[in-house]
């Protein structure tokens, strides 16, 4: 069985959002549903002090279906941010990551 890690690194902008404290709340709740639905690791890696824009790195492991899996987490993510999005994706197999 190959294994492949999938990064999905997605630019988020909360238009609606008002202060950081609402834009904390958003990416908490989205953060727990890419966890639960999509088995995925997620941080948050820049726009801390930035009320209105996040940064998230998702990572997805598993085999040849895990591009698939990238597909619906990007997807999900569109839904609950009608404000705008931006998405760039890698997909590495176990020994991509071995020869670099």
């Amino acid at each position: 069985m190959d294994a492949f890690l999938c990064v999905v690194e997605a630019r988020l902008h909360f238009g609606e959002v008002q202060d950081l404290k609402g834009k904390r709340k958003l990416i908490h709740s989205l953060k727990a549903q890419l966890r639960q639905r999509f088995g995925a690791s997620v941080a948050e890696v820049d726009g801390h002090d930035k009320w209105q824009r996040s940064t998230l790195i998702c990572a997805l492991v598993g085999d040849g279906q895990v591009g698939d899996r990238a597909d619906g987490l990007v997807r999900f993510i569109e839904s609950r941010c009608p404000d705008g999005c931006a998405f760039d994706r890698d997909l590495l197999s176990l020994d991509d990551l071995r020869n670099e």
